[in-house]
């Protein structure tokens, strides 16, 4: 039998996780260039979903592209937080690190772009 009092811990846990997400997330939007840059890019093919009026199957796989790049931004951006904290100074493996970060950024944002043209590219003409 569950105790009653763990699963309110259980709940409200999972509040605050949430509580800190959107934190995590705001932050990212307030102070991060890269991410407002790809928000912009996803607020752009948005309002050309609906000026479109993509399908379904589209819109899906458009979000899904959002998605898929606002979160491998999200962790670069912890990436390079974390190696920045760990050694401040210029250190040649650290450089590696954030490259390669930015490396995975990079294959997303190219993905994205190509399912931007499937999607978009057929529309135009």
């Amino acid at each position: 039998m569950t105790d009653p009092e763990t699963k309110e811990h259980f709940v409200v846990n999972r509040i605050k996780a949430f509580k800190y997400a959107f934190k995590g997330a705001w932050l990212l939007l307030k102070n991060e260039p890269s991410i407002q840059v790809q928000s912009l890019c996803a607020l752009v093919v948005t309002v050309l979903g609906f000026v479109y009026e993509i399908s379904s199957v589209e819109w899906c796989i458009q979000l899904l592209a959002i998605g898929l790049v606002l979160a491998v931004e999200g962790l670069n951006t912890a990436i390079e937080k974390i190696a920045d904290f760990i050694h401040p100074d210029y250190h040649k493996k650290i450089g590696v690190i954030k490259d390669v970060s930015a490396g995975a950024v990079t294959f997303a944002a190219v993905i994205a772009a190509i399912v931007g043209g499937i999607i978009y590219i057929p529309k135009l003409f």
